[in-house]
């Protein structure tokens, strides 16, 4: 999928704040989530795309990494027309039966794209293991609100981890 593609450039970005640059990917599955291990860095990446068909058969892609001091997110949605990249927006994220955090900073990346980069906790590690949805509330404007479905995020993360345990 062209989105996952654009999701992990993106994401490189973000591993900046982790130390890395871009590489290309070795690559496992699980379930519909891709594990990658990038040849030319030390950091592992979880993503997952689908259509929705009870949304207009939109896209959605998420991409999850993390090291010891950062956990980057990269969320692709068509539904979303951000006006200014660049731009920081507040959105309280969550799962389905928990509360991640409150106002966190997302950076829109492009028209349908925001990275979240966020200190290290494994707390909300443990919160995403444990969901099966991932819900961003915007600040001030619902019409941009989403619900992004993450089944199997237990076993992905799990594997992210192993990843990150084992990288040579």
């Amino acid at each position: 999928m062209k989105r996952t593609l654009l999701a992990t450039l993106l994401l490189a970005g973000g591993l900046e704040a982790l130390g890395a640059g871009p590489a290309l990917a070795q690559q496992t599955k699980v379930g519909d989530w891709t594990i990658e291990k990038r040849t030319q860095d030390t950091h592992c990446n979880a993503s997952r795309g689908y259509k929705d068909k009870d949304d207009e058969n939109r896209d959605y892609v998420i991409v999850i990494t993390y090291s010891d001091k950062a956990i980057v997110m990269v969320l692709i949605y068509d539904g979303w027309d951000w006006d200014r990249v660049g731009e920081i927006l507040k959105a309280d994220v969550g799962t389905d039966d928990a509360d991640i955090m409150k106002k966190a900073k997302w950076e829109v990346m492009d028209k349908t794209t925001v990275r979240g980069i966020f200190e290290f906790d494994q707390k909300i590690m443990d919160r995403l293991s444990k969901a099966k949805r991932l819900t961003l509330d915007f600040e001030d404007d619902d019409d941009d609100s989403i619900e992004m479905q993450i089944p199997r995020a237990g076993e992905a993360l799990a594997a992210l981890k192993f990843c990150e345990e084992n990288r040579k």
